[in-house]
């Protein structure tokens, strides 16, 4: 494992809560990467050109380096590629930001084509604008470090604007194919209902208990990357619950471009299930919920949203009621529940089952030979079936979608015409 050091520049307006739970994730995240946090440095200024930091901390951070015989300097900031430059230089060490550390998880974790491809893509459009910048300074001296710093030519920036154009058509082709799929199974009767929400809020571990399934779920940020969909049963209601990778803040929007086929299950779907922690203090869940509804704002059609409050089970009722009340318009539809436990998880199934898109419900009229038979039996594949009564003919009391009602009626019509 190696041994990181983790630095993060306060803006001087910004609030210490906001820093501490800041860094915080950053420790998580290299937690996730695998790296052992061996010490943590902060300074309140503005940014500065050269390190971010001012220069008297950079020389700490080289002594801090050498005494702990670190691997890794991970920055909090977003760094440019001359400021990666300087402080590696200073410091003697391999240095990253945070969007670097996402990327290296990320990469990690990619099993598909797609997912990979959608690293790969975002990659590069970090990469794209320091192009210019990543040349210069090799020519001065090639430097190690994740974003694989080697044997650039001038022609690089060309070379990655082809890669990102080839990628996006790769990407954009596979995307026709989910929506071709997630058509077919809207027009199968199925009803479309994705977990989104803050990363390691408990999404898998929900989705697990709702679909019943035992898959282990690590204690990590974005153990989801590829999303996983599994068919659930709600109220007689044939539904297709998808999980999809968490939401992080500052997320910038060349990440959550490279990432649009997987997002698009969220942003397509008939409901919602927007998760959070709810054992977090107040302030920090509604952060974490400002953060889902910017990233979800410009792309969320028509779908409903049902805030599901997990993990109750590590808080009071009290609490409960003062983080959800709190709340307000940032959590509509409010549940409260623990995957873990599965207290409220039914209740969680009649708020789905409200906000499931209406179906009508009528009464048709169908004969009785085989043909008539058949269509009973693919009503039951995409319809709910309150009622059948079996004699000269076959009159079947139903609820479903309209274009799964207009078929059956005109199967009934052609039989009423016909008698």
């Amino acid at each position: 494992m190696k041994n990181a050091i983790l630095v993060k520049r306060n803006d001087p307006r910004s609030d210490g809560e906001s820093n501490d739970r800041q860094l915080l994730e950053l420790k998580h995240l290299a937690d996730s990467a695998g790296y052992n946090v061996i010490a943590e440095m902060t300074q309140t200024r503005h940014p500065g050109r050269k390190y971010q930091v001012g220069r008297g901390k950079v020389d700490e951070l080289a002594e801090l380096v050498q005494e702990n015989n670190a691997d890794k300097i991970i920055f909090y900031n977003q760094l440019s590629t001359t400021q990666i430059y300087n402080i590696s230089e200073t410091c003697s060490c391999q240095v990253m930001d945070k969007f670097q550390l996402i990327l290296e998880i990320f990469a990690t974790r990619a099993t598909t084509a797609r997912s990979k491809l959608q690293v790969e893509l975002a990659r590069l459009e970090y990469e794209l604008p320091k192009a210019k910048t990543i040349v210069s300074l090799l020519k001065k001296e090639e430097r190690p470090g994740f974003m694989g710093l080697g044997g650039y030519e001038d022609s690089y920036e060309r070379d990655i604007k082809g890669r990102i154009s080839r990628i996006k058509k790769e990407l954009k082709s596979m995307e026709k194919d989910s929506v071709s799929l997630r058509e077919h199974r809207q027009s199968m009767g199925f009803s479309l209902v994705t977990l989104a929400g803050y990363t390691n809020a408990g999404k898998s571990t929900l989705f697990n208990a709702l679909v019943e399934e035992n898959t282990t779920v690590k204690d990590m940020l974005f153990t989801t990357l590829v999303p996983t969909t599994r068919f659930l049963k709600v109220m007689g209601r044939d539904v297709l619950l998808t999980d999809t990778v968490g939401f992080i803040e500052d997320l910038p929007h060349w990440m959550v471009d490279a990432f649009r086929s997987t997002l698009n299950e969220i942003f397509l779907a008939d409901i919602v299930l927007l998760t959070v922690d709810s054992s977090e203090p107040l302030e920090s869940i509604r952060n974490k919920l400002l953060v889902c509804h910017e990233t979800m704002w410009d792309e969320l059609l028509d779908a409903a949203i049902v805030t599901v409050f997990n993990k109750a089970d590590k808080i009071t009722a009290e609490e409960l009621y003062e983080r959800i009340s709190g709340l307000g318009y940032l959590a509509p539809n409010p549940v409260a529940v623990s995957a873990k436990t599965a207290f409220g998880l039914d209740m969680l199934k009649d708020e789905l089952r409200k906000h499931l898109p209406k179906w009508e419900r009528t009464s048709i009229v169908l004969p009785m030979n085989e043909e008539g038979m058949s269509m009973v039996s693919w009503l039951f594949d995409r319809a709910v079936v309150h009622n059948i009564v079996y004699s000269e003919n076959i009159e079947i009391d139903l609820e479903a979608m309209d274009r799964i009602i207009n078929k059956a009626l005109i199967l009934s019509s052609k039989y009423l015409d016909d008698n």
